[in-house]
């Protein structure tokens, strides 16, 4: 299916994007994605940003599993990491994670399947 959404494949049922919107959760069930995983921060760049609890609400609502794992961007602790290969063994799968860019969402996913 095609998508505006700026989705990126890492893995064969895991994805990564740089921020959603709220209004973003239907597209992604409609694309076929599970659930979801948002790794950043509330207000992290500022009030602009969505907050998690707006993002949550409109994933349940399109039928989405959704966590809240926010993790800095520059450094994942050993906890973050075991939390995210939990997320990665218990969610449904396809699963999308996001976060600012994508970059932490992805190093997350490297690291905890390195580590499983």
């Amino acid at each position: 299916m095609q998508s505006s959404l700026p989705i990126r494949q890492i893995a064969d049922d895991v994805c990564v994007a740089p921020q959603l919107t709220p209004e973003a959760m239907a597209e992604l069930a409609r694309l076929g994605f599970r659930s979801v995983v948002n790794n950043r921060p509330d207000f992290e760049h500022g009030p602009d940003q969505p907050t998690s609890a707006a993002i949550e609400a409109a994933a349940q609502a399109a039928g989405l599993e959704y966590r809240f794992l926010p993790v800095n961007g520059g450094y994942q602790s050993p906890e973050e990491i075991a939390a995210f290969a939990r997320l990665l063994a218990e969610l449904p799968k396809p699963m999308l994670a996001f976060c600012r860019s994508g970059a932490r969402s992805t190093k997350l996913f490297l690291t905890a399947a390195t580590q499983g």
